[in-house]
């Protein structure tokens, strides 16, 4: 019985390692790679980074003089979630260049 395909794994495992170097040195540019969304024409401005992790939140002041608290929340979760979909867009395509395509457990 021969040995031919132990060769061919060492290889694959090489491959592997350095596919985890690059996904773990993207992980960390993307840590300081932000994108930003608004929300009411600009009333509500926040600003989340590669991890999903929101940065910013800015509130024109003009918002709180009308005192809608609800739409207020309104307009930060909505800001809130178009970021974080724009963070995993932003996420999914960097990934995207490392894997192929590939989806692997574990990464977004």
């Amino acid at each position: 019985m021969g040995f031919g395909g132990m060769g061919n794994m060492g290889k694959m495992m090489k491959q592997v390692q350095k596919m985890q170097e690059q996904l773990a040195k993207i992980q960390e540019e993307l840590a300081g790679r932000t994108v930003e969304a608004t929300a009411g024409g600009g009333a509500v401005r926040v600003v989340v980074n590669g991890r999903q992790e929101l940065e910013a939140v800015e509130i024109d002041p003009g918002v709180l003089e009308e005192r809608d608290v609800e739409m207020l929340q309104d307009l930060i979760v909505a800001a809130v979630n178009e970021a974080l979909r724009k963070s995993q867009e932003m996420v999914a395509t960097a990934m995207g260049k490392i894997t192929g395509g590939l989806k692997l457990p574990g990464l977004p």
